[in-house]
């Protein structure tokens, strides 16, 4: 029998098999699919380095990652279950030939929505940096580093790639930037150094004077900073917890974060037993804030120097995903 002739015959059940086979059709072709097709689309060409760029596109790349993030913090508790079950029973660097270490519970997960490129010299001393073209012709470019420990190739690089950018380098261990930008005149104009230190309260009179990131940049004039370094061994955890602390409710005062993690010099930490659990803390506490963490770098050098002892150093690269800032578009 022909489709003509169950049409003639039939023709209310051939019209709604003719609905139901269109509905069927319809639903394969939209929904996941339709998703994943936008996701091949935003990512088959990387970003235009100079261009404004499509909002939309980044508003899209910068869920699909948030989604993504969310799945993996998931595995993360899985991992801690798994190890644990507790996560005070987890040591950071097992010595019972466990298959992990404290870094594969904070995978860099998340992607940065525009260019990634890493800034400064090879080993150590270099940072990778998303969206660096963002800011490269920005006219009220500001980026604070703090730990300069007279090697200045990370803040000279940033310096010579952009147009405008000001670097304002804090380090109460050193005199002045390195000479990669000590030794010239024109990065020199848009550098600015003091022999301070970064830390929760102000204390201008101490020796060495310590100040919080909101009063320096209120001494500075500022209300954002493009790219923040930080790298004062160890004391990175305090001194985050503090700016933390101080813009609860709000979004934190950067774009991004570059900052070297020292694992093993948690202030008041020593026992490993309470080594992974606090950091595990501390590092939910960046997330809750908006931190996420888009590249990871281990600091192996100071493993092969000090031979035996475990891998806790680590460079991280963070975006800001709160507020209103030119990596958001």
């Amino acid at each position: 029998m022909g489709v003509l002739s169950i049409f003639n015959r039939h023709p209310r059940f051939a019209i709604a098999c003719g609905i139901g086979l269109l509905v069927v059709i319809l639903l394969q072709t939209t929904g996941p699919v339709d998703r994943l097709n936008e996701l091949e689309r935003l990512y088959k060409y990387p970003p235009s380095l100079h261009s404004s760029g499509d909002d939309g596109a980044i508003k899209l790349r910068l869920q699909d990652s948030e989604e993504h993030y969310q799945e993996v913090l998931k595995q993360r508790a899985n991992l801690i279950k798994q190890y644990g079950p507790w996560k005070e029973d987890i040591l950071p660097w097992p010595k019972n030939r466990e298959f992990y270490t404290l870094w594969d519970f904070f995978t860099p997960a998340f992607n940065c929505p525009h260019e990634v490129k890493r800034i400064g010299l090879l080993g150590d001393g270099g940072k990778w940096v998303c969206g660096l073209s963002k800011i490269a012709r920005k006219k009220d470019c500001v980026i604070y580093s703090f730990g300069i420990n007279d090697e200045s190739s990370f803040e000279a690089a940033l310096l010579e790639k952009t147009e405008h950018c000001q670097v304002y380098g804090y380090d109460f261990s050193v005199r002045d930037f390195g000479p990669e930008i000590r030794d010239f005149a024109k990065l020199r104009r848009r550098s600015h150094f003091k022999p301070w230190g970064l830390q929760g309260k102000d204390d201008p009179d101490g020796n060495p004077p310590m100040y919080s990131l909101q009063s320096l940049m209120k001494l500075n004039g500022h209300t954002f900073i493009d790219l923040l370094k930080i790298d004062i061994e160890g004391y990175e955890f305090p001194a985050l917890r503090a700016i933390m602390e101080a813009y609860k409710g709000k979004p934190l005062p950067f774009g991004q974060l570059q900052l070297e993690i020292h694992a093993d010099r948690q202030p008041g930490v020593t026992d490993d037993k309470k080594r992974f659990s606090e950091f595990l803390k501390w590092w939910e506490e960046l997330e809750d804030a908006g931190l996420r963490p888009f590249w990871t770098e281990p600091n192996l050098v100071f493993v092969n120097i000090n031979l035996g002892t475990p891998p806790a150093l680590a460079e991280y690269s963070f975006i800001n995903i709160r507020g209103d800032h030119d990596l958001l578009h």
